[in-house]
């Protein structure tokens, strides 16, 4: 009997430490996806730092910004639209800066950040200038490690 409750408490030691390291997996994939996300919104952002973003993203990608983008069904192009609105704003800021305020995870699944954001440039299309300072949150959900579904939402 001893035995047997020396291997259970070895076997849910491992467990709780197999969940601490998936945690802390989710919480630097976090802190990745945020560094990759700034480089794309950088005064001297380029394509190559787009295409690293979208590296972490699955081809079928979903994607919200409540309230202009309010459909974040999974299509078969959403990396491919992700792509064409980024290289849109390309380049569209003159100052950036941002700041990971907290990142929550949902065991293996989802990953929440909360930063806060200021920005100033000019619009690409409208050539009006832009400048803003606020507070984002992203839910990012999660499948085979990459980011399936993005929701944006801001203060």
């Amino acid at each position: 009997m001893k035995i047997l409750s020396f291997i259970l408490v070895i076997a849910i030691g491992l467990m709780s430490n197999a969940t601490l390291a998936e945690t802390d997996n989710l919480k630097d994939f976090a802190q990745e996806y945020f560094e990759k996300f700034n480089k794309t919104q950088a005064p001297n952002a380029n394509k190559q730092d787009v295409e690293a973003y979208l590296d972490l993203l699955a081809d079928d990608v979903g994607h919200s910004h409540l309230p202009w983008v309010v459909d974040d069904t999974r299509l078969p192009d959403g990396k491919g639209k992700m792509r064409e609105g980024m290289l849109f704003y390309l380049g569209a800021h003159t100052e950036y800066r941002a700041k990971l305020l907290n990142v929550f995870t949902f065991n293996d699944s989802a990953i929440a950040i909360r930063y806060k954001k200021t920005a100033k440039g000019k619009h690409p299309q409208s050539g009006q200038d832009i400048e803003y300072s606020k507070i984002f949150m992203e839910v990012l959900e999660l499948e085979k490690n990459q980011i399936v579904v993005i929701r944006k939402y801001h203060e």
